[in-house]
């Protein structure tokens, strides 16, 4: 699958900037929630692991979730599961170890059936999209990261896989907050790091999307709020949409505030 080296592409730009960094540094809070760049590879880590059950071990996948449940209905939070799951794994043991498995996640994708149906914690998913949504989470999780240290990162094409999922969660992003998905859906126009221009949709009088795509996707990923892009949104379900868009599975999570989440300047 063609996900699967696009999640290689993405992870290996994500290793090339931590790789370098003092356990010091790897602790330093992010504007993500205030998560150490040490705890977003943990959390990347621990879920690529489990995404690697789901696709060769379902029982193990099933008790892997049975962990995770049993944290949450004791109050604890995800963060604080996933720090007991690495057992004190961090810093650059951590990043090696994180390193070893996505390269091993990316091959075992790469040879699977992509419509192979793989568990997940909600409905299955076949395994394209699964390694797709590995392939955002290290996307939008590793902003946080480039964001802190200060550094303009560099985008690739394999964005579109991205775009695609943004645009197939516009219905669900309103039904997830128990909203009619308003139709019709807008088109996008958006261009990719190469130049190229990618269409999304047919065109619709007075409902349209046009930008970076990097930047759509920093939108629907919620690692920038709309007022700190240039996107230029038209219609209301357009707005709409961009004001509450969320590519990413769970409870409905609003957008951090203008400026909240953006580049340290001066670093």
């Amino acid at each position: 699958m063609r996900q699967a080296e696009d999640f290689l592409i993405e992870c290996d730009r994500l290793h090339a900037l931590v790789a370098p960094l003092e356990d010091v540094t790897l602790a330093t809070p992010t504007a993500f929630k205030r998560w150490t760049i040490s705890d977003i590879i943990g959390h990347l880590h621990v879920w690529n692991e489990a995404a690697q059950l789901s696709l060769k071990d379902e029982a193990g996948f099933a008790a892997f979730m049975g962990e995770v449940g049993a944290i949450i209905r004791s109050g604890g939070d995800l963060n604080g599961f996933e720090r007991t799951y690495l057992r004190g794994l961090s810093g650059q043991a951590l990043v090696a170890q994180w390193a070893l498995t996505y390269r091993a996640l990316a091959a075992d994708f790469a040879v699977a059936d992509p419509a192979q149906r793989v568990p997940w914690a909600g409905p299955s998913m076949s395994a394209r999209s699964s390694i797709t949504a590995r392939l955002m989470e290290t996307w939008a999780h590793a902003q946080a990261a480039f964001d802190v240290l200060g550094i303009e990162r560099e985008h690739g094409d394999a964005l579109k896989n991205i775009c695609v999922l943004g645009l197939n969660t516009y219905g669900w992003t309103f039904r997830n907050r128990k909203l009619d998905p308003p139709q019709p859906m807008p088109q996008l126009l958006l261009t990719a790091p190469s130049g190229e221009v990618w269409t999304f949709g047919d065109a619709v009088v007075g409902e349209r999307i046009e930008g970076q795509a990097a930047e759509f996707c920093q939108v629907v990923t919620q690692t920038r709020n709309l007022a700190d892009t240039a996107l230029q949104v038209t219609g209301p379900n357009a707005t709409a949409w961009m004001a509450i868009a969320q590519c990413f599975a769970g409870k409905a999570v609003d957008p951090p505030a203008p400026g909240v989440r953006r580049r340290a300047i001066g670093i």
